[in-house]
């Protein structure tokens, strides 16, 4: 992290055992460098075994400390707790829209996490509360996470049972979102719906990026206070770095697996997790995307059988034509690309059947890894190497095809939550892109940079990372440093005076990149898809 915090308030209950709340909101931020500031909503009296008393500070008081903040350190998040009282959620919706008048094109982003119960059982809202919530602070709210009993609270419906709870997820956060939240987050962690022996711990993520589940396996960790609070401090941290808020979502659900294997005892009963700054830095705290439904298919959340992993990719050409395979393989180009698409091949009067054939003839000839882009069953039928699909055509592959036929898949990844779904997969190699930016293509993302080539490295210890866009030999020879299997050009090559000279460098770099020191991994990524209430990135 940089030296320059980005600051967030939380709004939330004073836990006197320290286990949640404020406290563990405290922790969180220090471990995702924030400056966190604290507005004690309600006051408690409890240990690790239970909640004795609550008692709501007063509505002028919760204005005082708000008032006092907006003058020197105004937030560019503000995440809720334990409210208290219906007051409450009306003096901090009054600041939410004063902060958002203030600053138009950056409007204060709000995530909400609503509590109901403690975990103990004790009842922490009422009906009162539960009305100011939905009229005042849903309609503002940026995400909203609750867990599922608690959407169902909020919705005035009864807790999920157990043999419903595949199916109410996705209906939960339909119906709220309905209600004006901009995301919803329905967490699974605690195994509300689930059944206590679950084996996974699925969040259903509804967002404007993506939709699906976020899961990994469940840990059946005995200290596990807090991890709500840890969960919302930890995305709305990941905001005010900029992260977009399906990328912040992957970010708090890594940070929730890792403080739970942090936990520790701290009096008889349930002790606090425990939020560590190296969280998103291991690789064990990765979990997997799948953006549909599987109402009836948790089973499927499994990893699948992995693809034959990729090796020794080095300088990967990515080109349009047979002819462009044939020219680069005659220079020394033995892991080649077709990247052609149907309307060019139309307006070229291609047929992608033959060419294909023929780049698969020159395979056989020269010994290539040859990767067809997009056209899956084209690559099966003409025998290809393998085939590299981008995630925006990932839902019309048929990917257990392309196992059964013995070809290597490569998935792109531009995101968090991309790299999530890809690792869910577990392909052959993943692509990280654009590392820099790139003309060949229009997209939406940030240039991802050495830094988050070299983080995409770093959590995938087991499967290659290809980095891809916008190489110079320059750029590629800091990039292999990171340690990735391979480098993908495109136009850097094709686009040349002297494609065959290009070659000769890029080779080049890439010898004289893995000959010298590694680079140091980073701890945190960088965003790589600004949200609307993202700040300037700070983290580093």
């Amino acid at each position: 992290m940089s030296t320059v915090r980005p600051v967030v308030w939380s709004v939330a209950g004073n836990d006197s055992g320290a286990g949640a709340g404020l406290q563990a909101d405290l922790r969180a931020f220090d471990a995702c460098g924030v400056h966190g500031c604290t507005v004690v909503a309600t006051l408690t009296a409890q240990n690790s075994r239970a909640v004795q008393r609550v008692e709501a500070v007063s509505a002028s008081m919760l204005d005082a400390q708000l008032a006092a903040l907006a003058e020197d350190l105004r937030p560019r998040v503000i995440k809720t707790g334990l409210l208290g009282s219906a007051e409450a959620v009306q003096v901090l919706a009054g600041w939410v829209r004063r902060l958002r008048a203030q600053v138009p094109d950056q409007p204060v982003a709000l995530v909400l996490d609503p509590v109901w119960r403690a975990s103990t059982g004790a009842s922490m809202a009422g009906e009162s509360l539960r009305q100011a919530l939905l009229s005042e602070l849903l309609p503002l709210a940026t995400v909203i996470t609750p867990n599922r009993a608690e959407a169902a609270w909020l919705l005035g419906r009864s807790s999920p049972l157990p043999e419903m709870a595949q199916c109410l997820a996705q209906d939960l956060a339909q119906d709220l979102a309905a209600l004006g939240p901009s995301s919803v987050v329905i967490t699974g962690g605690d195994g509300t719906g689930l059944g206590a022996d679950a084996e996974w711990a699925c969040d259903w993520l509804h967002s404007a990026e993506a939709s699906g589940w976020l899961f990994a396996p469940r840990l059946l960790a005995p200290h596990n206070h807090g991890t709500g609070c840890v969960f919302a401090s930890t995305l709305a941290s990941a905001l005010a770095h900029g992260f977009a808020v399906a990328d912040a979502t992957v970010l708090a659900k890594m940070m929730v697996t890792d403080a739970l294997r942090h936990g520790y005892a701290a009096g008889s009963g349930a002790g606090p997790v425990s939020p560590h700054i190296g969280f998103a830095a291991r690789p064990e705290n990765l979990p997997g995307f799948r953006p549909d439904e599987l109402r009836h298919a948790l089973p499927m959340l499994a990893p699948p059988e992995a693809f034959a992993p990729e090796r020794g990719l080095d300088l990967y050409a990515v080109v349009d034509s047979a002819a462009w395979v044939e020219r680069l393989a005659r220079a020394g180009v033995r892991t080649v690309q077709l990247r052609l698409k149907p309307d060019v091949a139309l307006a070229r009067g291609v047929d992608l059947r033959v060419e294909i054939a023929r780049c698969v003839a020159l395979q056989k000839r020269f010994d290539l890894k040859f990767y067809v882009n997009d056209h899956w069953a084209l690559a099966i039928e003409a025998g290809a190497y393998g085939v590299h699909v981008g995630q925006e055509d990932l839902d019309q592959v048929d990917v257990a095809a392309i196992r059964h036929a013995g070809l290597r898949l490569g998935l792109s990844t531009h995101s968090l939550w991309e790299l999530a779904r890809a690792w869910a997969l577990r392909p052959s190699y993943i692509a990280c892109g654009p590392v820099h930016a790139t003309t060949t293509k229009d997209m939406p993302w940030q240039p991802q940079g050495v830094h988050n080539l070299g983080w995409w490295r770093q959590m995938l210890p087991t499967l290659p990372v290809v980095g891809i866009g916008g190489f110079t030999p320059e750029r590629l020879e800091a990039a292999a440093r990171t340690g990735v299997d391979g480098l993908a050009v495109l136009s850097g090559i094709t686009a040349a005076s002297d494609p065959e000279a290009a070659v000769q460098a890029y080779q080049d770099a890439l010898r004289r990149g893995r000959s010298e020191a590694a680079l140091v991994a980073p701890r945190w990524p960088r965003p790589s898809l600004r949200g609307r209430w993202g700040g300037e990135n700070t983290t580093a």
